[in-house]
């Protein structure tokens, strides 16, 4: 790209926050509201149009709307302490732990040693592993800090590497379909997300007695088509160029033979990591922090010697994560609580007045998906527009029950729209494997088909069962 063509690239944002800004506040939406959604808005631009990087969009954007008053420091800079942040940054520096081990390795090879004849197998061996225990996480994140050292090493274990321009294919290609795979298992099983059961809680109202029997029902079709298709899309979308490979199982038989017993670091790896997964998943029950437990096994990694204090000072993406995560957590919350995600659903719900009800259904449900681009979190779209969505629908006469799981399955397989789409995703997408514009592409296509299979077969299927 010529140096004029980057700077227009780059003022192309510029103009869009200005030009919105400057626009005409509409009724019913406050200064402050507009003027952070022009600042938002041209943020996401300019990634998507590669103008700049996340980190940089994100540091210009929270600057803008603190200096020019639109929400104030503490608004701006309350992602920092927000947990879901915090458990992402701890996860993925304990995964480093289950790399530098030799643990993950040992992992990756068992795998390999079974599934690794192909490139699909490994594919569908993780998706499939995330899927089966989906049901034990009540968060997602957690349930991604697992998957992700596998997943990593895994990678790492068939030669794939993020700074080898072909290499990192494979990688790639593994590391989006487990992001994904986490969206759809989480349509799968009620308490595999938070987001759920708020989701739950709110469909009560109207209503509906949605329980655990009732929605493993209605998502089990739908969300076993969209998993058993995901690798397969992937491949299409993304080609690892790694086919059939007979040779790797034996080779990895081999070398896991040759490791030998399990080591000290990879024993106390071990015993922490089956800690803290544990941790997870009965959390609830115990009322235990998720992001606590996080720490606390961190903590126990640094006491052991483990993990280093040397280890830590080389995990700078690790710090840009945190970072641009923390702006766009709290700046899309803030875009919440100032009204305006409430304000936008209703005027697009408005809209919709005599249209048939699976005209209404059908336009419901698109339009829920594709404003989770405005979204950093599932849960704080569940509890600003299903509500609103919801009672819309009931009132151009879409069925409640198939309206409340439309919107229910949405609000997890929509999180793999954006990077930031799901706090479970950034782990994957800061690995060093697939691009921002690449992210977004797979996001946007990936979405696209859970769409049309919830759509096309969860919609006779829901109808099937709660008629």
């Amino acid at each position: 790209m010529t140096h004029t063509g980057l700077l227009l690239k780059r003022a192309a944002p510029f103009a869009i926050a200005i030009g919105i800004w400057f626009a005409p506040v509409p009724a019913g939406l406050t200064a402050p509201a507009w003027h952070l959604f022009a600042v938002f808005a041209a943020a996401i631009v300019s990634v998507l149009l590669g103008a700049f990087p996340l980190l940089t969009a994100a540091m210009i954007a929270v600057g803008t709307v603190v200096l020019t008053g639109a929400i104030t420091p503490a608004q701006a800079f309350s992602g920092f302490a927000n947990t879901s942040v915090l458990l992402v940054v701890v996860a993925f520096i304990v995964a480093q732990a289950v790399v530098k081990s030799g643990l993950g390795r040992r992992i990756s090879l068992f795998m390999v040693s079974h599934f690794g004849g192909s490139s699909l197998g490994l594919a569908y061996s993780i998706v499939l592993t995330d899927a089966a225990i989906a049901p034990a996480f009540p968060s997602n994140t957690a349930r991604g800090g697992v998957l992700f050292p596998i997943v990593l090493s895994v990678s790492r274990g068939t030669g794939s590497n993020p700074d080898d321009p072909e290499g990192r294919r494979l990688g790639g290609y593994l590391m989006f379909c487990a992001m994904a795979g986490l969206a759809v298992s989480s349509a799968l099983w009620m308490t595999a997300t938070s987001a759920n059961p708020v989701g739950v809680q709110i469909a009560q109202k109207f209503g509906l007695e949605i329980g655990f029997g009732s929605w493993i029902l209605a998502s089990c079709v739908p969300a076993l088509v969209a998993i058993g298709m995901l690798p397969l899309l992937v491949a299409k979308l993304f080609p690892p160029r790694v086919g059939a490979t007979p040779e790797a199982p034996v080779t990895a038989r081999k070398e896991l033979a040759g490791m030998g017993p399990m080591s000290r670091d990879e024993w106390i790896t071990a015993v922490t990591f089956s800690v803290m997964v544990s941790g997870w998943v009965f959390a609830d029950a115990l009322k235990l922090n998720v992001t606590s437990i996080a720490f606390m096994g961190f903590g126990v990694l640094l006491v052991a010697g483990v993990l280093t204090l040397d280890d830590i000072a080389k995990q700078g993406d690790t710090l840009a994560t945190f970072l641009w995560l923390a702006v766009l957590f709290a700046l899309s919350g803030q875009l919440n609580e100032l009204g305006f995600m409430g304000y936008v659903g209703e005027r697009l719900a408005s809209q919709l007045g005599g249209l048939s009800w699976p005209a209404t259904y059908v336009t419901l449900i698109v339009l829920y998906v594709g404003i989770h681009y405005l979204f950093v979190s599932q849960t704080s779209q569940v509890l600003a527009l299903f509500g609103v969505f919801l009672d819309v629908g009931m009132r151009g006469g879409v069925p409640v029950p198939l309206m409340a799981f439309g919107l229910l399955f949405a609000s997890s397989y929509f999180s793999v729209i954006t990077p930031q789409g799901g706090s479970q995703n950034i782990i994957f997408a800061v690995s060093g494997y697939l691009t921002q514009r690449e992210l977004y592409k797979l996001g946007f296509f990936t979405t696209l088909a859970f769409l049309a299979v919830f759509l096309l077969i969860g919609t006779p299927w829901v109808l099937f069962v709660t008629g």
